[in-house]
């Protein structure tokens, strides 16, 4: 079994983090109330809200997993799994039946990009509320 810097082992630290991550992921800013940390989970969470909401209001895109070249794939499949990070709010856009335009335009590409970047912004949650769990960061 593998061991940490601090001799403990990485299966007991999951329990540590494993919850504040995935709640992270599914209520953008759920892993900071978990852990405490109530102003930065409410920051996050209105950050990540809005920015996919703004994005719905603008009928950007979700991406759907699609393979190819590699341009097709790297493109397609990162915003699949960007669209993905965003957590409930993505699940309830699916579930409800969104679906955007199939016509181009200026306004469209802004919120396929706010769609993408509400889902980055959740990463960089989940990976802050990691670091709070195990202690590297406060």
């Amino acid at each position: 079994m593998a061991t940490l810097a601090g001799g403990a082992s990485a299966l007991a630290t999951i329990n540590k983090w494993g919850p504040a991550v995935a709640l992270g992921w599914l209520i953008p800013g759920g892993g900071h109330f978990l852990l405490g940390k109530r102003l930065r989970g409410a920051l996050l969470f209105g950050c990540v809200t809005i920015s996919f909401a703004v994005g719905m209001l603008m009928r950007g895109y979700l991406f759907e997993w699609q393979t190819g070249d590699l341009f097709t794939t790297l493109i397609y499949c990162g915003g699949y799994i960007a669209n993905l990070a965003s957590g409930i709010p993505y699940l309830f856009a699916r579930w409800l039946g969104y679906s955007e335009p199939d016509m181009a335009g200026h306004v469209i590409d802004y919120g396929t990009k706010f769609l993408v970047c509400a889902g980055l912004m959740n990463i960089l949650g989940m990976v802050d509320a990691f670091e709070i769990a195990t202690g590297k960061k406060d």
